[in-house]
């Protein structure tokens, strides 16, 4: 396999190179102690939280599908815990990768990443000690990045709450010629209609003008308004809390006019085809009841 030379400068341009996560070794459902988001809690209260079988045959589809497009698909290495999300993981801007600073319960998912990294020579950035970050939060935009935080008070209050005001100043050190632009968004350890997880899971940009939004999912309505002031009304969903929960926003562009979405997402399917998409429909039902979907599922190491 050629090396890769990691290239990602904003959320649509061609992909090229991606890594998808794999469900082999997450294992049975967890305890309630051991769940770390609204949503996975309530599938393992109600007995549907989904098999290693099933999201495994859900990603290997998902990989299919993306191989059978000409993008080049890579899987972490497996190491024996639950590695679905590998978007938290890592993130890449630019031609540099960061290696990010996730909750205590999930950092052993990066030892995925080693052989992608062996085989990959370049620059990796590990932020200091005191910056909490994860993928999910941090959404590459050509020449800003923005950023999805929690403030100290309900950082330290919720388990949810995974990318700090520290880690906005961190990559505005890392990235001087960017514009870090944070969104403060809504967190809950127990009611999913109410958490923003991540800032894709309330908000996502696509390639030819559009954005799909919970706008309750962010805590401030001046930072609310510099997001939706970049858009045309017409140019904007609004995504309900019970769409929001299921991950509508959590969509994946693959080229400018070209996203992936959820075979389920009527509505959000109907509208971006409306404003000129394709859209490819696949099926990641079982593995949204574990809090995350598309974006989620994939860390794209290089876009045209």
């Amino acid at each position: 396999m050629q090396p890769i030379k990691w290239h990602i400068p904003n959320e649509w341009s061609s992909l090229e190179a991606v890594m998808i996560g794999i469900g082999r070794g997450m294992g049975k459902a967890p305890t309630l102690v051991d769940t770390y988001d609204p949503l996975s809690r309530q599938h393992v209260i109600e007995g549907t939280y989904p098999t290693e079988k099933d999201v495994s045959q859900e990603l290997n589809q998902f990989a299919k599908q993306l191989t059978d497009l000409g993008v080049q698909v890579l899987r972490p290495d497996a190491v024996g815990i639950n590695q679905v999300f590998t978007r938290d993981i890592g993130v890449v801007i630019e031609d540099q990768f960061i290696m990010t600073h996730l909750v205590e319960d999930r950092i052993d998912e990066q030892k995925g990443l080693q052989s992608m990294l062996d085989r990959n020579p370049g620059t990796v950035l590990h932020p200091p000690a005191d910056v909490r970050m994860e993928g999910g939060d941090v959404l590459p935009m050509d020449n800003e990045i923005w950023v999805g935080y929690a403030s100290p008070e309900p950082f330290s209050k919720y388990t949810t709450a995974r990318t700090n005001k520290e880690a906005i100043v961190w990559l505005q050190s890392q990235f001087p010629k960017k514009e870090i632009i944070g969104f403060e968004l809504n967190k809950s350890d127990t009611n999913s209609l109410k958490n923003a997880l991540h800032l894709d899971c309330c908000c996502s940009p696509l390639g030819m003008g559009h954005l799909l939004v919970h706008r309750q999912g962010f805590a401030r309505k001046d930072e609310l308004d510099v997001l939706l002031n970049r858009y045309p009304d017409a140019n904007v969903m609004d995504v309900t809390a019970e769409e929001m929960k299921t991950m509508h926003c959590n969509v994946f562009s693959i080229s400018p006019n070209t996203v992936v979405s959820n075979q389920s997402f009527a509505r959000t399917n109907a509208q971006m085809k409306s404003w000129g998409y394709n859209v490819i429909e696949v099926d990641l039902s079982e593995t949204s009841k574990m809090g995350g979907l598309l974006r989620c599922s994939t860390l794209p190491l290089r876009r045209s």
